[in-house]
């Protein structure tokens, strides 16, 4: 056990300014910065998942910044396992370290750890699908309430997502779903400093609606259009990509592409603000706060 390790952990909405607090952090403590953001990992994907540019990028050492193909599979537990094995390194020359990220679920899996499962069929869940298909949600429904009553009265029943990833453990690990959830974690070597950084909901939307046309600005249709034979892989399942590719496949006029990206975005923004605002543990700053107010809360925390 490592003592007096801090994390300090800035999150908030896509387009607050988390990228430039970071960067002026890590100057400030001297360290360096867990990027925690789901898919800037893909180095395929640049502007649409706006990658701190290059001055940003030389300015501070980063970490998972591009470091990944769109063509291999990579999930929030690899992400977990590999940013402590980084953060475990880093320690050892940092008192403190930076993550910065909008990605809820891979903040917490670094912050908290993840719930374990056992791997199952593939078999399993290509067999649920099917039965969604040929019999309906309820029937999914049903099965779940037999197997895993805990589980059905739980999770949001009218997902069908969630209902066959709890019926593929129950089926395939012959356990219920429900007893694999909210085990106890291993403990962490650092203590947590989380800042979250916001504005008024009309600020966010103009950021967002500004940064969309300076990404269309510098080049992200060329973009798509260079991806767009990989649109069914995960990672291009990503806001900004999905509706340049339906204009591409002459579904969508490309206004009405463009006009989707900044709703999907503003949309994408409020769950990311829904997430965070669950959390007690983080401080809020508003995102034109002078950062040495910021650097003077952290301050008093370490």
């Amino acid at each position: 056990m490592q003592s007096g390790k801090h994390l300090i952990t800035i999150v908030g909405a896509t387009a607050i300014g988390k990228t430039a607090l970071s960067i002026k952090l890590a100057k400030h403590f001297d360290t360096e910065i867990i990027s925690c953001d789901s898919r800037q990992f893909y180095k395929e994907m640049t502007i649409g998942t706006a990658v701190p540019s290059t001055d940003e990028l030389t300015s501070a050492t980063h970490h998972f910044i591009q470091n990944r193909s769109i063509h291999e599979d990579y999930n929030v537990g690899q992400f977990e396992r590999d940013a402590l094995k980084k953060l475990d390194e880093l320690f050892l020359k940092n008192d403190t370290v930076i993550m910065v990220g909008g990605s809820g679920l891979y903040i917490d899996a670094v912050l908290k750890g993840l719930d374990y499962f056992p791997d199952v069929k593939p078999e399993i869940r290509e067999k649920l699908n099917q039965q969604l298909k040929e019999n309906g949600l309820e029937f999914l429904q049903e099965q779940l309430k037999e197997l895993d009553i805990e589980s059905y009265n739980s999770i949001a029943i009218d997902n069908p997502h969630r209902i066959i990833r709890a019926l593929e453990i129950c089926i395939g690990a012959e356990k219920p779903y429900s007893y694999y959830k909210n085990k106890p974690k291993k403990k962490r070597n650092f203590t947590p400093i989380n800042i979250g950084i916001t504005a008024e909901r009309e600020i966010i939307y103009n950021r967002i609606n500004q940064r969309v046309d300076i990404m269309m600005d510098e080049g992200l249709l060329d973009e798509a259009k260079e991806l767009v034979q990989h649109k069914d892989l995960n990672a291009l399942q990503t806001v900004g990509y999905r509706e340049l590719f339906q204009f591409l496949i002459n579904d969508i006029t490309l206004d009405f592409a463009i006009s989707e990206i900044k709703k999907n975005t503003r949309r994408f923004a409020k769950r990311q603000n829904t997430w965070f605002k669950k959390d007690k543990t983080i401080k809020w700053f508003d995102f034109e706060e002078d950062s040495k107010e910021i650097i003077s809360y952290i301050n008093s925390m370490l």
